[in-house]
């Protein structure tokens, strides 16, 4: 066999290797996500709650959003090693010698060398964001990028080293790099605010807070820790705290605070 035949027979090997490489991860993710959220790996779960009432449903296509991006990263990755291997291997079966092509462009070489890092801290935050869960399709962002005033818009697409924004006016593309700080709109805030009708009437604003603080780690609260002081202000019978907590609260435990809190303001009067 001939080295040019040797040379298109190790394309057309890359070539099927990326293919079925394509198909093998494909299989793969859908087998994770079919699995469910309760079994599937814990750093695939939504660790952060969405504005609103997020349905299971909605938080399972989220969590395949995330899964689907991800291999598509690592397909990326595994076709520009496949192809790599595979060029080096032709010059060597052709006798062509790498180091003089390189060395006669060498600032092309320079050039990529410098590209191929803003390409890497791209792919390698972008990969960062969908572990984290830091924001996802549909979400709504705002990043500061040194421009006159901060990018405001919604995810349309995380791609392998840029993420897709939708302004209302433009479509924008950023690099993933560029948005390591990011303010998530679409995900709920650590601080709640919770407002109650206290009896008797004439209770502290600062007795409601000492209430609302003790009732951290009973029953069905047990997993509510408040980081920070509870901030309380009201006129008459209402009342309005401000509570910061480790995680956010659900519609339930928010419920079961105010609830239990005025059932122990009611006991003391």
């Amino acid at each position: 066999m001939t080295n040019p035949v040797i040379a298109i027979a190790i394309v057309v090997g890359c070539f099927i290797f990326t293919r079925i490489s394509y198909a093998i991860l494909s299989v793969v993710v859908r087998r994770i996500a079919d699995r469910g959220p309760s079994n599937a790996a814990n750093w695939w779960k939504n660790s952060v709650r969405r504005i609103g009432a997020e349905t299971v449903e909605s938080g399972e296509q989220r969590r395949r959003q995330r899964i689907d991006a991800a291999t598509r990263m690592l397909h990326h990755f595994i076709s520009l090693a496949a192809w790599i291997i595979s060029i080096i291997a032709i010059f060597n079966v052709l006798d062509l010698n790498a180091a003089f092509f390189l060395s006669s462009a060498g600032f092309l070489g320079a050039g990529l060398a410098v590209g191929g890092q803003h390409r890497v801290n791209d792919y390698l935050t972008g990969l960062a964001v969908l572990l984290e869960d830091r924001y996802g399709v549909g979400d709504e962002i705002e990043a500061e990028l040194g421009w006159q005033k901060p990018v405001h818009g919604f995810v349309e697409h995380v791609g392998m080293v840029t993420t897709r924004l939708r302004d209302g006016v433009s479509t924008v593309h950023i690099p993933h790099s560029q948005l390591a700080s990011v303010r998530n709109l679409s995900q709920e805030p650590v601080s709640t605010r919770l407002e109650m009708t206290i009896s008797p009437s004439n209770a502290s604003a600062n007795t409601v807070s000492n209430t609302m603080r003790d009732l951290a780690g009973t029953k069905g609260l047990t997993t509510v820790l408040f980081v920070d002081d509870i901030e309380a202000a009201g006129e008459g019978d209402r009342v309005e705290l401000n509570v910061r907590t480790s995680r956010p609260l659900t519609s339930h435990e928010r419920e079961l605070l105010v609830q239990r809190a005025s059932e122990v303001l009611s006991k003391d009067k």
